[in-house]
């Protein structure tokens, strides 16, 4: 599953009518640290590459599989798709309570232990002990672990995370699709009942991956720091922000998920597209 867990989640609100400039919404990315959690997921995505090199054509994917791999996750074109979606998805709101927030010496933090655990996860050995952790943390210390269930439950992070992993799963089948891995032995609607039988794992796989992610990253905090959190995420301009990330992090791994599939068939046909 690729993982696009950003600091908001997605959900509608009502927003007063003030438009955001491209300045702002370009110091937003930078004050969310997406430049950064960008690159750990171009990270992410180059062992991802193996990963599917060794379910559909292992042994042959080579140099070529790694080079297709590397454009499809394109640092750059990832960040320029985040910054226009910003501006994009967020005019009508007001910025400057979530810059105020962010800029600020709590926020620069809290950015700063996200970035750290989420480049922290990469190694699977930190993962297995972030979830014995926050397993840990839920037995001894509920009221601790409540604070993150309010974290999760005002930013729907399971529900959109879980959303986000099954659109890219589809489109990823979909890329398969295009590229003939299957000739006519797959359709449209085969596609959509495995996506939908998969829903389960991927929700209890996102829900431990989730708890772990947080318990790992705000463990410094103390619990008016979080409490702060939950606040500004809660707030109408909280809102929109989730709205927007999670809008442009779908958009991303849809187009990602589609081309590695699309990519995968033609190695899986034995040539290099």
């Amino acid at each position: 599953m690729l993982r696009f867990l950003a600091p908001f989640a997605l959900t509608l609100a009502a927003l007063p009518a003030s438009a955001l400039t491209q300045e702002e919404a370009d110091a937003l990315h930078a004050a969310l640290g997406l430049p950064e959690i960008i690159e750990i997921m171009r990270e992410e995505g180059l062992d991802y590459g193996g990963t599917i090199e060794g379910d559909l054509f292992p042994g042959r994917g080579g140099d070529g599989w790694d080079a297709t791999v590397s454009r499809i996750y394109d640092a750059e074109a990832m960040n320029e798709t985040m910054r226009s979606r910003l501006a994009a998805d967020l005019e009508g709101v007001e910025a400057d309570p979530l810059l105020d927030f962010f800029e600020s010496a709590r926020g620069k933090r809290i950015v700063n232990l996200e970035i750290s655990a989420r480049r922290a996860l990469l190694d699977p050995d930190v993962e297995d002990a972030a979830e014995v952790a926050a397993a840990e943390l839920r037995e001894d210390d509920p009221e601790r672990f409540a604070l993150l269930e309010d974290f999760v439950d005002v930013n729907d992070l399971v529900d959109s995370n879980v959303m986000g992993a099954m659109n890219s799963n589809y489109a990823f089948y979909v890329g398969l699709m295009e590229g003939d891995a299957f000739g006519d032995g797959l359709t449209e609607s085969d596609i959509l009942s495995d996506v939908w039988a998969q829903e389960a794992e991927i929700r209890a796989d996102t829900e431990d991956w989730v708890y772990s992610y947080l318990a790992l990253a705000y463990d410094p905090l103390p619990d008016e720091d979080i409490e702060a959190y939950v606040a500004i995420s809660g707030t109408e301009e909280g809102r929109a922000l989730n709205r927007a990330l999670f809008a442009a992090f779908d958009e991303l791994f849809v187009s990602i998920s589609r081309r590695l599939g699309y990519g995968a068939a033609g190695f899986m046909a034995g040539q290099d597209i």
